[in-house]
């Protein structure tokens, strides 16, 4: 009699904390409310794991950098442009195959 009580309260407890980890997953303030170090990158519990959609590791937070300024660069009035060989040019004799008639 008691191990059949004992099933399906077991079941809702486990179904609330679900709900619950969801909930604070949906709701970043809450869940400050409950861990003041929720915003950091190493805090991991319940709720990151959910909000990561995994759930062993959850990711390190993306690192975002401002947008750099680009300098447009024009080309040098001091460097001409040479004409250089290719080195693999003069290896063109095995190109071919022996001959049909040898």
């Amino acid at each position: 009699m008691r191990q059949k009580s004992f099933r399906p309260f077991l079941t809702g407890v486990l179904f609330v904390s679900f709900f619950l980890a969801l909930s604070f997953a949906v709701a970043p303030q809450l869940h400050e409310r409950i861990h003041k170090d929720a915003t950091t990158t190493q805090h991991e519990c319940a709720v990151t794991l959910i909000a990561s959609g995994k759930y062993q590791q959850s990711d390190a937070p993306a690192l975002v950098s401002a947008p750099r300024l680009l300098i447009a660069v024009s080309p040098n009035p001091g460097l001409h442009p040479i004409w250089v060989p290719a080195p693999f040019l003069s290896a063109c004799v095995f190109e071919h195959a022996p001959p049909t008639v040898s």
